[in-house]
């Protein structure tokens, strides 16, 4: 990196989805990025090799708090979850004061994003989804490249909230399990991901899996704009409660736990929650 702007920067990581530390997904946030180009951002996140790195700048939006960049070792995303809680987190652990009491307004490449901290856990406004059905030869390249049987698979559709998923729903949670993750490439098959109930009267109503994710890792622990994305759909279809909570990471020796919440004054605004903890407070020279 060029060293003409270096210097110390607050700098965070945190672990997210996870009320147990370290059993979330982790996320680097540097919380001052005033002056870093982009190319310096990429470079800094390919050196973290966690799922996403973020960078907080002042916001140009007088609505907004803060804006964030979230970048993954091989890009810049329009959007992540994980990253929007993390990131709010963050922002407040190091002094930020939102505009509205509760709420923390972040500024993102897909708008403007509201986060709700006035509960236990952080939980942000999930982003409007794009829902449509998968073509049959999609379906049929991809169910082969996981070896399902075709009486494997409850349903298939395509969700688009920024990133874009594949989602499978599985007969199962212990099906969806059962899929080896390493049978499949990021880069074939970005954004495949699987859904499976888990039986009634167990702690989390589903498991979900993301097998392809865009940071080019066999598997992410803890996807939010995932289960955004399947909030979403699932409200659309007519079978998401007022709230429930869904499991995530389990097949990686994860504790992931994403809360879904409908919202209380629009029942057709979902909100995605869940524990964020800080685990490391101090300094990066960038």
């Amino acid at each position: 990196m060029p060293s003409d702007n270096r210097r110390a920067r607050r700098f965070l990581q945190v672990d997210v989805f996870s009320d147990q530390p370290t059993q979330g997904n982790g996320l680097a946030v540097v919380v001052d990025a005033e002056g870093l180009s982009t190319a310096q951002m990429q470079a800094f996140a390919v050196w973290t090799n966690l799922a996403e790195t973020t960078f907080l700048l002042p916001s140009e939006d007088p609505a907004a708090d803060y804006r964030v960049r979230i970048f993954t070792p091989t890009k810049e995303m329009l959007f992540a979850g994980h990253p929007t809680l993390g990131s709010c987190m963050s922002w407040l652990h190091c002094g930020g004061t939102p505009r509205r009491a509760g709420v923390v307004v972040q500024d993102c490449a897909i708008g403007l994003v509201e986060i709700d901290v006035s509960g236990a856990e952080p939980a942000f406004v999930a982003p409007p989804t794009a829902i449509r059905p998968m073509k049959a030869a999609q379906r049929d390249r991809l169910q082969a490249a996981m070896q399902l049987y075709a009486a494997a698979v409850k349903q298939v559709i395509c969700l688009d909230n920024g990133p874009k998923w594949d989602l499978f729903e599985l007969h199962s949670a212990a099906a969806v399990l059962a899929v080896d993750a390493s049978l499949v490439s990021s880069k074939e098959h970005n954004g495949l991901a699987l859904i499976g109930a888990h039986p009634d009267g167990t702690e989390c109503a589903y498991e979900v899996r993301n097998i392809a994710p865009s940071s080019g890792m066999i598997e992410d622990p803890i996807t939010g704009s995932l289960n955004a994305a399947i909030a979403h759909w699932l409200a659309a279809e007519g079978r998401l409660p007022a709230e429930m909570t869904v499991a995530q990471g389990t097949a990686i020796r994860r504790a992931g736990r994403v809360r879904y919440v409908r919202g209380a004054a629009d029942p057709r605004q979902v909100l995605i929650g869940g524990a964020v903890n800080v685990l490391i407070d101090g300094q990066v020279t960038l």
